[in-house]
């Protein structure tokens, strides 16, 4: 049995995770670059990228799979 992060948008990860708190902890990285990526482009280009909205988390779910 493993754990995958699947995200609003259908992507599926490929990785397969031994326990869902290490699944948890890599969508939760996600969510922070993507936050991240959203401040870079922002300050790169604030009149095409609106400043980031903390609210705006990208919304996953942490599925059980077969190895």
């Amino acid at each position: 049995m493993g754990f995958k992060v699947e995200w609003e948008d259908g992507d599926e990860d490929d990785e397969v995770f031994n326990t869902y708190e290490e699944a948890e902890a890599h969508a939760l990285e996600g969510v922070s670059n993507y936050h991240a990526g959203g401040e870079v482009l922002h300050l790169s280009n604030p009149g095409d990228y609106p400043e980031d909205d903390d609210d705006d988390d990208p919304e996953y779910e942490i599925v059980e799979v077969d190895d």
